[in-house]
């Protein structure tokens, strides 16, 4: 099975698609309460579309679709840049995202860290959540107009050192993330 979490009105077929409103084609949950009505290990993949930086606690939340996920299930989530108007500008956004929001849940394994990487290793909190994600793919989408898009291969060089640096002078609009659970 598939899920499409928060799904608004964009019902997918193929998928389980859930949100607290009835958009028509879709299960009802408040994915703020917990535990969500799915059994452990339960999909192989879960999408999640601007949906996480509405919800109350990324924590819970994270822990959640790590229940009900099978082992090696790939995690897609969009969402809006911190430092985005498209982030500010909707008063329900709880949650910020950076390109490095996932990495308290990273599993490492055998690769090779990155110079900054290894100070983040020690420094870490994950909340004592048992969730662990290896990380296939993270990156920025500076806009959806076409005559932007070639911005994309500069800030996603090294993202998290254009992060730090540069994204206050120009800000992308999005964090794309595709994750892999590890169980």
């Amino acid at each position: 099975m598939k899920l499409n979490l928060g799904c608004g009105k964009d019902i997918k077929l193929g998928y389980v698609n859930l949100d607290i409103v009835d958009y028509g084609g879709n299960q009802i949950h408040n994915i703020n309460k917990f535990p969500y009505p799915f059994e452990e290990n339960s999909f192989e993949e879960i999408y999640a579309s601007h949906v996480l930086e509405h919800l109350d606690n990324f924590n819970k939340t994270i822990t959640e679709l790590y229940r009900i996920a099978k082992p090696n299930c790939n995690i897609i989530v969009y969402a809006p840049f911190f430092l985005n108007t498209k982030y500010f500008g909707e008063p329900d956004h709880k949650i910020p995202f950076s390109i490095r929001t996932f990495d308290n849940y990273e599993y490492i394994g055998n690769r090779k860290l990155k110079f900054y990487e290894r100070w983040k290793l020690d420094h870490r909190t994950n909340y004592e959540s048992a969730a662990k994600f290896e990380i296939l793919e993270k990156r920025f989408i500076t806009s959806h107009f076409s005559v932007l898009k070639w911005m994309d291969i500069i800030v996603n060089l090294e993202p998290v050192i254009y992060e730090r640096f540069f994204a206050g002078i120009f800000s992308p609009e999005e964090v794309y993330f595709k994750l892999r659970v590890v169980k």
